[in-house]
């Protein structure tokens, strides 16, 4: 039986709506991605509210033309700056003469992380282990059948921001759509995007925005590391229209343009003139030390985070970036490894489609959505069966 999902991801300059269909003969086909820029959001909320019910207008409208189709019913990505992340242990006791853990007791451990989140305001968006343990010995996904005294679970919340719920929320009713659910698009995005090994060894995600940076930590199937800076790629933009005394458009023309570590004999940049004014053409050795001081600024930032605040990488552990703000590019990454002092990879492509860094956000949402729909469908695991049956849609995740 074929099934249409509809999602929305709010990215920091423009509003994603993709379209699906899941079916037997494919999992997730990308029917429509309707597209409508906007001023974004910063931490604090919407920068420019009056004009939102607008931008989603476009996307939702976009989106229905290219698939045919009318959307009543919408699942909405919850930003990583709209979100926050509580990772906790918990320890259960092991009943019976020959106590063995079962899917019981996966669920107890949930619930019983669950309860400290009793006074943290929000609404939990997303719920996952980072690692089950029994009796001290290695850590696993599947502790489903093993025998022994007691059980240890590491395991992530997502706690989406309740004004954000409730305004999209409201914003989808006035425009005639109802919201199916809330979901986590960081915890979408790093599960797409890293692969089982990588997780296992902790892995770090980037993704540099527009207006943020967002810093995912992830072990297992957990997100137990989250961080959202305020600085992008718009800032180098900014940086370049200031210095060069030129339109915020043109800046940031030439910042696409540009190439990181590879020096070039009589490079130049050209921005058009208004009003027929004739082109000014910048030199490389104009337009390199602003480019580079910015992504320096912003490389610092993201250096702190991850080696200081959140310090839990080993020697096996990767790196990864993605997003719009650097990794376009050409030496991108490169040029961020070397500030960064360790190796950072490029996302690996997952789809034919949309395979652009600017729509992984949206991809990582639809994915962890139909990903969710066939996990609900399935009966729960028992003893010896698969975990993943049915963790990953408690609490909407």
């Amino acid at each position: 039986m074929k099934t249409t999902v509809a999602a929305i991801d709010f990215g920091t300059s423009k509003i994603v709506t993709l379209v699906a269909e899941n079916s037997g003969n494919q999992r997730c086909d990308i029917v429509a991605a309707g597209v409508a820029k906007y001023d974004g959001y910063l931490e604090e909320g919407w920068n420019n509210p009056g004009m939102l019910d607008e931008a989603i207008r476009r996307s939702l409208q976009d989106a229905e033309e290219q698939s045919n189709t009318k959307i009543r019913e919408i699942n909405v990505g919850v930003p990583g700056a709209f979100t926050r992340v509580y990772a906790t242990k918990v320890t259960l006791s092991l009943k019976g003469t020959d106590p063995r853990v079962t899917s019981a007791d996966v669920k107890n451990a949930f619930n019983k992380a669950a309860e400290n989140l009793a006074d943290l305001p929000g609404v939990v968006v997303h719920s996952s282990p980072a690692w089950f343990m029994v009796d001290n010995g290695k850590k696993t996904l599947e502790p489903v059948g093993m025998k022994g005294r007691e059980m240890t679970a590491f395991i992530s919340f997502v706690v989406g921001n309740r004004f954000f719920v409730d305004d999209v929320t409201n914003r989808m009713a006035d425009l005639g759509v109802s919201v199916a659910g809330f979901y986590s698009t960081s915890a979408g995005e790093a599960m797409l995007y890293l692969n089982e090994q990588d997780r296992d060894h902790t892995s770090v995600l980037i993704d540099m925005g527009y207006l943020n940076t967002e810093i995912i930590g992830v072990e297992g199937d957990a997100i137990i590391y989250h961080k959202v800076l305020d600085v992008g790629g718009g800032d180098i933009a900014v940086a370049l229209a200031e210095n060069l005394d030129i339109s915020l458009s043109a800046a940031e023309d030439i910042k696409r343009q540009f190439v990181y570590g590879i020096e070039t004999g009589g490079e130049s940049y050209e921005v058009q003139g208004e009003d027929g004014l004739k082109a000014h053409a910048f030199t490389r050795d104009q337009v390199k030390p602003v480019i580079c001081k910015a992504v320096d600024e912003i490389a610092v930032q993201i250096k702190e985070a991850v080696d200081e605040d959140f310090g839990g990488l080993g020697n096996w552990s990767s790196v990864f970036m993605t997003g719009g703000g650097l990794s376009f590019n050409r030496g991108g990454k490169e040029y961020l490894s070397g500030k960064l002092g360790r190796p950072v990879q490029e996302t690996p492509r997952r789809t034919t489609k949309l395979n652009s860094h600017s729509f992984s956000s949206a991809l990582g949402l639809m994915d962890l959505i139909i990903d969710t729909i066939e996990q609900q469908r399935q009966p729960s695991a028992g003893a010896g069966g698969k975990l993943k049956d049915f963790f990953r849609s408690l609490l909407g995740g």
